[in-house]
């Protein structure tokens, strides 16, 4: 097994996390004064640390393979009211106060586009 790079956090935070093979940790967005979810992002050791840090949503993409400040090149910035690591350690929430949209493609959440599931749920 390969051991992690030293991480920048506070070594009891990094014990508690349980990553994938590729040391990253879903991070769960929402938007902390209406509940509402508005994306999924991936965190490293790194990425956790620059958004505890900085107070800004940082994340990894794992298709540029990359760190990204969210809305650093788009204005829709995500200002960190706080961070909560779930009972498993597996999954992140961050609660955010989100600037105009939150989604690449534009909408305000990423789960406006497909409701699943049969008719009459809604």
């Amino acid at each position: 097994m390969n051991a992690l790079p030293e991480s920048p956090l506070d070594p009891a935070l990094a014990a508690r996390l349980k990553r994938t093979a590729e040391g990253l940790v879903p991070a769960i967005v929402q938007q902390h004064d209406t509940g509402e979810v508005l994306m999924l992002g991936w965190m490293d050791d790194e990425a956790l640390h620059r958004t505890l840090t900085t107070g800004r949503g940082t994340f990894w993409s794992r298709s540029r393979q990359e760190y990204w400040v969210k809305g650093e090149t788009s204005g829709n910035r995500q200002h960190v009211v706080e961070v909560r690591l779930d009972c498993d350690g597996d999954t992140l929430l961050v609660k955010v106060d989100q600037e105009g949209a939150a989604c690449h493609t534009g909408d305000r959440t990423c789960f406006d586009a497909d409701l699943l599931g049969p008719e009459g749920w809604a």
